[in-house]
């Protein structure tokens, strides 16, 4: 089970203008083969179908907690998209064409079907699924293809990076820059515990270092690199026998947390009435806040 909690990863800045082309940018970051939804189910799966759970503890554990983390990052994605997109139309009437803007846009799915929200998929619009889980039951070989999907996840991390300055963007991307080169990493040092050989060597991949790009340097500062959560009070704490020594690319000494990170506030976001979303009216509100008191007793 996985426990949720009601708070972003991080704290994301809201733009001061809309950018809906460069959020179909970032969905794939969401929804591609590299994106959060890939990651998120590939693990997912792994360790619902791990076998051995107790005799090979360290790396179930590994995989189940990442899986959490995961959850997570697809939510942040997510209300990036939703921020980047905000504000792009405007209310009125249906003839004075309020959702005008919405034709020059590249991904119009945004506004005719998710009212200017995220959606699972790429950044061509193409649905995600589920071709991209990788589940086949050798630990060596998921672990392997979990590295080499974590190392694809950050080169278009980096490129969306490049394509936008918009600070929801940017705050996000180099945030999951930091955290992914931690799965880089966990996942580097588990094969390297099975097989003996230092896939750390090979980091980073692409060979451009985090401390390059701004929005992931002052994360790097505050040593989030180095620090892999158990998201769960009780559980998964043999990840520390993989989760040791230092990290290969600067050396500083690695950490096991228990628990979640702090977090940042869960953005909310108003109401678009040219999209009849959410399709509450104030009177509606009000009959509704009568009806949870007349059931509660009040």
């Amino acid at each position: 089970m996985i426990k949720r909690v009601n708070r972003l990863a991080i704290d994301l800045p809201r733009p001061q203008h809309p950018d809906a082309n460069a959020a179909a940018a970032v969905q794939e970051l969401l929804g591609g083969k590299f994106g959060e939804m890939s990651t998120l189910n590939n693990y997912m799966y792994q360790s619902f179908n791990f076998r051995q759970k107790k005799k090979l503890k360290p790396f179930y554990d590994l995989v189940a907690s990442i899986t959490a983390e995961e959850f997570g990052h697809v939510e942040l994605v997510s209300n990036t998209i939703n921020l980047m997109i905000t504000g792009t139309t405007f209310p009125g009437p249906p003839d004075s064409t309020p959702m005008r803007e919405a034709v020059d846009k590249r991904n119009t799915y945004h506004f005719i079907g998710t009212a200017q929200t995220s959606f699972p998929f790429d950044s061509m619009g193409r649905p995600w699924t589920g071709d991209n889980v990788f589940s086949s039951g050798n630990l060596v070989l998921d672990l392997l293809h979990n590295f080499f999907l974590e190392c694809g996840a950050r080169t278009h991390k980096m490129r969306v990076y490049e394509m936008t300055d918009n600070p929801a963007a940017r705050e996000m991307i180099g945030y999951l820059l930091v955290r992914g080169g931690v799965h880089i990493v966990a996942y580097a040092k588990a094969l390297e515990v099975i097989t003996g050989v230092d896939l750390g060597k090979m980091l980073p991949i692409p060979n451009l270092d985090n401390k390059k790009f701004e929005a992931a340097r002052k994360f790097e500062e505050q040593r989030v690199h180095t620090k892999l959560y158990t998201f769960s009070d009780t559980d998964y704490r043999d990840i520390d026998k993989i989760w040791k020594g230092t990290h290969p690319i600067d050396n500083q000494p690695l950490e096991v947390i228990i628990g979640i990170p702090d977090g940042g506030p869960m953005p909310d976001f108003e109401e678009v009435p040219e999209e009849f979303a959410p399709g509450i009216s104030q009177e509606d509100f009000m009959e509704i806040a009568r009806r949870l008191q007349r059931s509660a007793g009040i």
